[in-house]
């Protein structure tokens, strides 16, 4: 009787759509600022309001973790699917802050290329949350999965490549260090992708 009149389930697969749409609109807002740094001030501004709209839907999402009674999903990986989402915009936000504390007035083509690639890997993280409500798409989520694993390993050999170049033909200490700390922001935002992919794959092992 008691677990009948509990909370049941909840708005969870909205939240995390909703979140994770916020997360593209991030990753489009730091890859235009990479394509023109003149707009700087604008995109930067934008990406903080999206991840503190971001942070009111995971704070959502993790209040009505603790009212619902009976979960569509284990609760631990209710709990980290909304914090790891929320995650993602977090290191959007980071980047671009530091772009404008760092004062950087030029970025470079492996700057624009590594965002290029944290979007296609957000435009995924959001296919694959899409997909999560139905354990029929298993096997695309499989896939959206892959393949952002293969971005994060794009953006690792992008990195190594950039970081190359920049020590041979960067002579401005400085600018190097600069340089350094928003390719590893970028890289980040690859890695915490893929996080997310990582746990859209243990929930799928764990449902299907």
């Amino acid at each position: 009787m008691f677990s009948r009149l509990m909370p049941r389930e909840g708005r969870f697969f909205e939240s995390f759509d909703a979140a994770a749409a916020k997360v593209v609109e991030g990753a489009r807002e730091l890859a235009a600022l990479m394509g023109d740094i003149n707009q700087l001030q604008t995109r930067m501004h934008r990406i903080e309001t999206l991840e503190k709209e971001a942070d009111v839907i995971t704070h959502g999402t993790l209040a009505l973790l603790h009212k619902t009674f009976i979960t569509p999903l284990d609760r631990e990986d209710i709990h980290k699917l909304a914090t790891r989402i929320d995650d993602i915009l977090d290191v959007a936000q980071s980047c671009a802050a530091t772009i404008y504390e760092f004062d950087i007035q030029k970025l470079t083509p492996e700057a624009k290329e590594l965002a290029g690639l944290c979007l296609q890997a957000s435009e995924l993280v959001k296919q694959g949350v899409a997909l999560i409500s139905d354990m029929k798409n298993s096997a695309r989520i499989f896939e959206v999965c892959k393949e952002i694993g293969r971005i994060e390993d794009d953006t690792d050999h992008i990195m190594r490549a950039a970081m190359a170049r920049l020590f041979r033909e960067e002579p401005e200490v400085r600018q190097v260090m600069k340089l350094r700390t928003v390719y590893e922001r970028l890289e980040d935002m690859a890695d915490r992708c893929y996080i997310v992919a990582t746990i859209l794959e243990g929930i799928v092992l764990e449902n299907a």
